[in-house]
């Protein structure tokens, strides 16, 4: 071997003793890479949800008037979302034709009255039979019958608001003629309002007469407490489900007809779930959501799927892929890979 072969030997053989001198043991390497982590045990806790039912409001009584005689309307005292009160004139027809027409019944009365007056006479002193008395009084009673309509029919151009509320719609303008009995306008009685709503037949089990329940208005954003006063007694025939009435004050007149409204409904019976801190459930690239189960063992934790349910504040249900009593990662997490070495912090 030459003196220049020996040397590289040598070198070589130094270098090798170098790099398994400057290893590490197992177990010092292991403490360097743990990473640390907080965790918790799996509990549970008690959970009513609420039945949840979409409707919408409508004012607590509605009314839609028209007039009873035919005309042309000459006045309209309010506007659409104005307030009316009760006995408030809101229309009036131009009433020179019924006018005409009392005053020519009041003159037939004024006719048949001197009349009758006459022959009542000539009757008491025998001067007439009894057929032509009465037929002057039922003339008379006829007479005054027509003068009785003839006055309604004139009274009946002016339109009064039967209750008090909030004009919700006007279907005519002044000017135009209308029929009898067209609907023109609809007032609402708003001081109280109801929800109406649907629920299934497999939730009606859940809701009695008299129930108190929250109304949330998402247009208010307001929740108000109301109180369940009609349940129907027959389902809809394509939806099975039966209709249901909530009651509710309407303090300031806020809420108005027309708007949706949500029903939340205590069911009264409670359930068990898992639940754990929202920011402890990961999503994978594929959306699958997962957790850190953390071995106190083996110092190690471990990916695990679950499927979630809802989410109650910041807690979310899981329903599957967990058990009570394991451990969870609640915090650092988002640096852990499958089986990674851990070290657990309070």
């Amino acid at each position: 071997m030459t003196s220049k072969l020996r040397v590289s030997v040598l070198a070589f053989s130094l270098a090798l003793i170098s790099c398994q001198s400057g290893k590490k043991s197992p177990s010092a390497d292991a403490s360097y890479t743990a990473i640390p982590v907080v965790t918790q045990p799996v509990s549970t806790m008690s959970s009513s949800t609420p039945l949840s039912l979409s409707g919408n409001v409508e004012g607590n009584t509605t009314v839609r008037l028209g007039f009873m005689v035919a005309g042309k309307i000459n006045f309209i005292a309010a506007q659409e979302g104005q307030n009316v009160k009760k006995g408030q004139l809101l229309s009036s027809l131009d009433p020179s034709s019924y006018q005409i027409a009392k005053a020519q019944a009041d003159i037939q009365v004024s006719q048949v009255t001197d009349e009758y007056n006459r022959v009542k006479l000539m009757y008491e002193r025998n001067s007439v039979s009894q057929s032509d008395f009465n037929k002057v009084n039922f003339t008379l009673q006829q007479a005054r019958q027509q003068q009785k309509l003839h006055a309604k029919n004139l009274a009946d151009t002016r339109l009064y608001s039967p209750i008090s509320g909030v004009l919700l719609k006007k279907m005519a303008e002044t000017g135009e003629i209308v029929g009898v009995g067209t609907p023109l306008f609809v007032v609402s009685d708003i001081s109280r309002v109801k929800v109406n709503a649907f629920i299934p037949e497999t939730e009606l089990k859940h809701v009695k007469l008299g129930d108190q329940t929250k109304v949330y208005i998402s247009s208010l954003d307001k929740t108000f407490t109301g109180k369940v006063t009609e349940i129907g007694s027959a389902a809809e025939a394509t939806s099975r489900a039966f209709a249901v009435k909530v009651d509710l004050a309407n303090p300031g007149l806020l809420i108005r007809p027309g708007m949706i409204a949500e029903l939340r409904i205590e069911k009264g019976s409670t359930s068990q779930m898992i639940t754990l801190p929202a920011e402890a459930v990961l999503h994978d690239t594929d959306n699958q959501t997962y957790v850190f189960i953390a071995d106190n063992k083996q110092m190690k934790a471990y990916k695990r799927n679950v499927t979630v349910g809802q989410l109650i504040d910041n807690q979310i249900e899981v329903t599957a892929g967990i058990r009570e009593g394991e451990l969870i990662v609640t915090g650092g997490q988002q640096k852990l890979t499958d089986g990674a070495s851990i070290s657990l912090t309070k």
